[in-house]
């Protein structure tokens, strides 16, 4: 099996020799880059499982990529900058970036935290004695279909919205559990990150997006339902496959 292939986009070589040193060493392929234009003109050819990217970049606002990525390439996003403030985290979140780690960080903590990250994009399996539920990458509902291979939304007519990589696993989490209360602690704890107000924010927007992409009325939304107080349930009838 391929090993998964990082990007560190970051323009300060120090930084990125000791990422790719960290990570080369837990048995992951990487790829370095300095400026936005060198990742993009890569992109057209490799295809990262994960992006780390710095906000702070000498030729392209960081975020405007975070967000082109999380639409477009489908790959895992991780933000690592020395903006350490809350606003900051959530626009970042806010934007499609799967996690956000500050500056100065432990390598160690950034393999880590890819690991989990590509944990959790991988299909459930067997455990113990009890069998979770297996994802595909199609799931129909209620006149949609998503298409978690291409991060699409597929409407009756043929119509397709994409969504991005934080959008799809927030909507994987509701179709892989319909008709069933889900909490903040409990999103938490599946899609990880630091709980608190970046964390709640985040969920929020996300939700928000895939709302409005479903055609949800925001006053009576059918199918994403908000109980306040303790969560979200999902009143879709979903099929896998």
């Amino acid at each position: 099996m391929t090993a998964p292939l990082v990007t560190i986009l970051d323009d300060e070589p120090a930084i990125r020799a000791m990422l790719a040193d960290a990570l080369e060493e837990a048995g992951f392929r990487t790829m370095g880059f300095g400026r936005a234009t060198e990742f993009e003109a890569a992109l057209k050819t490799a295809t990262p499982d994960v992006c780390l990217v710095d906000l702070s970049l000498p030729d392209r606002d960081g975020l405007t990529l975070v967000h082109r990525l999380a639409l477009e390439q489908g790959a895992t996003v991780i933000i690592i900058s020395g903006r350490a403030q809350v606003q900051d985290r959530i626009t970042g979140l806010e934007l499609g970036a799967d996690d956000y780690i500050i500056k100065p960080f432990d390598p160690t903590e950034v393999v880590a935290r890819i690991r989990a990250r590509l944990r959790r994009d991988k299909p459930l399996q067997q455990t113990g004695t009890h069998t979770e539920i297996q994802p595909e990458n199609l799931a129909r509902f209620n006149g949609w279909t998503a298409h978690f291979d291409s991060y699409m939304l597929e409407d009756t007519t043929g119509t397709q919205t994409p969504f991005s990589h934080a959008e799809g696993e927030v909507l994987r989490l509701f179709l892989e559990r319909p008709k069933r209360l889900i909490s903040r602690a409990m999103m938490q704890e599946i899609l990880g990150g630091a709980a608190g107000e970046s964390f709640d924010r985040a969920m929020d927007v996300r939700i928000s997006r895939l709302r409005t992409k479903l055609r949800e009325d925001p006053k009576n939304p059918r199918l994403i339902k908000t109980i306040y107080g303790a969560g979200y349930i999902f009143l879709g009838d979903v099929a896998w496959g």
